[in-house]
């Protein structure tokens, strides 16, 4: 990842971003799930193209399985890169249940604005 590079959680607009010199350089948008159990579920990854290969995606992807074991919550990702870093990284990345990952995606069937 380049160096200089800080990533923090707006929870409030449900976004993960990695930051350049205060610009937004990269994001993980995510929606919170309360149900059948507390999770972040993350929607959708982007990183400005001048930016691409630095690591910045995998770092966020890291930051939001770190961010949720420290909030003791899974993470149910409907990313498909989240879903391929998980993946690649099963020691970070506990994989959700089938149950949990149905309530994510019967949430953003209900709610499309969450997607």
């Amino acid at each position: 990842m380049s160096s200089g590079i800080e990533i923090r959680d707006d929870r409030a607009r449900h976004v993960l971003e990695a930051l350049a010199d205060r610009e937004v350089v990269g994001q993980i948008v995510y929606f919170m799930l309360d149900r059948p159990e507390p999770a972040l579920v993350p929607v959708h990854t982007e990183v400005v193209p001048a930016h691409e290969g630095e690591g910045i995606a995998g770092s966020l992807a890291r930051e939001l399985y770190a961010m949720a074991a420290r909030e003791g919550i899974a993470v149910a990702p409907l990313c498909p890169y989240v879903v391929k870093w998980a993946e690649r990284h099963p020691a970070e990345a506990p994989v959700p249940s089938g149950e949990l990952v149905a309530a994510a995606l019967d949430k953003v069937k209900s709610d499309p604005a969450a997607w």
